[in-house]
């Protein structure tokens, strides 16, 4: 039996309301607990909600094992404290393989939030995959393995592996928006890196194939709870 310990904070729906905070962003990441070479490491899942004008953070939800509570109380001050989302990249935390990573999971939303914002790169949500373009205007792309992609994909997507990019992208259209699917968000992300350094429009899937799908069934409910 997998045993998962879900916790969120966020500002009170009142003060919402009060401060007219009605343009809201989110994204989605899959951290380690602790440094990944360490034994025992598990991931968890993080969501981080911010207001797109002036950055500040309004929210967070963590489902996860060992560490989530150490993040959300973090995450809690910084809400607290009324820091903007680029304010976590400062964040000096304590640091020991057993307990966290160099660069802690908060820090790493920080510095997710500010390519966003420095428009390194574009994301979309796994609410928005059904108003894809799937009639040839666009091109779709799963960089997972061969064989994450035979056990499960999003319909119409190509596959070429992440470490096989290179050698495909004249097979490729420059003149059409590409949409970028992995397992997480992260091979994902680093797809669109490389496309976007030559010449490509692109955007991936926040959270990836597994929250959007996999994920999906146990989370849901809670991480679409607000917002």
């Amino acid at each position: 039996m997998i045993e998962e310990t879900a916790v969120r904070v966020e500002i009170s729906a009142a003060r919402f309301a009060s401060q007219s905070i009605f343009d809201i962003l989110r994204l989605m990441l899959f951290p380690a607990s602790h440094a990944a070479y360490y034994p025992g490491a598990q991931s968890m899942a993080m969501k981080v909600l911010y207001e797109k004008e002036s950055l500040r953070l309004l929210g967070a939800q963590i489902v996860g094992g060992e560490g989530v509570d150490k993040r959300i109380d973090v995450l809690a001050t910084a809400i607290r404290a009324k820091m903007t989302a680029l304010g976590l990249t400062e964040l000096d935390l304590s640091y020991a393989p057993p307990y966290s990573s160099a660069k802690d999971p908060v820090n790493m939303a920080g510095f997710m939030i500010e390519d966003l914002e420095s428009e390194k790169v574009r994301q979309f949500h796994w609410n928005e995959v059904e108003d894809l373009p799937y009639d040839g205007s666009a091109t779709l792309l799963d960089v997972r393995t061969e064989g994450e992609y035979r056990r499960g994909h999003l319909n119409g997507f190509r596959n070429i592996p992440l470490d096989d990019l290179r050698e495909h992208l004249d097979e490729l259209d420059r003149g059409k928006p590409v949409y970028v699917n992995c397992q997480t968000g992260l091979r994902s992300y680093l797809a669109c890196r490389l496309l976007t350094q030559y010449g490509f429009s692109c955007a991936h899937l926040s959270g990836g194939y597994w929250f959007s799908y996999c994920f999906f069934s146990f989370c849901i409910c809670y991480f679409h709870s607000f917002y």
